[in-house]
């Protein structure tokens, strides 16, 4: 799925510099909890530095991660939509500079900004296609296939003239509830990976383009 669409031609939108919109900016270190599922939603954030971490917790406990954000993205939209609780967790994943849109402004720079407005439509709309690609990598793609694919998101391949080779700390299991595997899974395939050359990991995870590899080969 990686290569045969534009999974990875996400745009993504300038905010406005004119005094249209309003925003503060927030400072998050790492783990620390930007909003909890349940909380009040009135403002929609913007990844200024760094990155988030998003989970939900079903009925009886179970903790799933729904994506990992980078520089650039949006979250906490959803009040755009009149939602008024969060119906996620966001936790900064390293020390992260946020930006705090309250949602009279976001609407305010929607309405005013038709260059902003039509690339933040069009960001949500990659951001949707994204999420039916993950659930289609999910149901049908091999545990190995659905690590790479996730290592090249958070590189953030495609997405700009040159990814990220060295991925921010991330746990193996962050990785195995990500792909919905277990650690000791996720960990034989990083040895592989690694073995080939196509990661670099001690620690630190540098992504090499090779890895594509694993995602084309049938």
């Amino acid at each position: 799925m990686l290569c045969e669409n534009k999974t990875f031609d996400c745009v993504t939108p300038t905010l406005p510099s004119s005094g249209v919109m309003r925003r503060n900016l927030a400072e998050y270190e790492r783990s620390e909890r930007v909003f909890t599922q349940g909380d009040a939603s009135e403002d929609v954030l913007y990844i200024q530095r760094g990155g988030v971490r998003l989970s939900v917790v079903s009925e009886n406990g179970k903790e799933a991660v729904v994506g990992i954000l980078g520089p650039g993205d949006f979250f906490g939209e959803s009040c755009l939509a009149g939602l008024p609780f969060r119906m996620s967790t966001a936790t900064a994943i390293v020390s992260s500079g946020l930006l705090v849109i309250e949602k009279s402004q976001m609407i305010r720079a929607l309405q005013e900004e038709r260059v902003f407005c039509n690339r933040f439509i069009a960001y949500m709309l990659s951001r949707n296609i994204r999420v039916q690609e993950d659930l289609i990598d999910q149901l049908f793609n091999s545990t190995e296939k659905r690590l790479a694919r996730t290592l090249l998101l958070l590189a953030r391949y495609g997405k700009q003239d040159e990814p990220e080779k060295m991925l921010p700390k991330i746990s193996q299991q962050v990785l195995a509830d990500m792909i919905g595997t277990t650690r000791s899974r996720v960990n034989v395939f990083m040895n592989k990976f690694r073995k080939l050359g196509f990661i670099e990991y001690d620690g630190t995870i540098k992504i090499n383009i090779s890895l594509l590899n694993v995602v084309l080969n049938d």
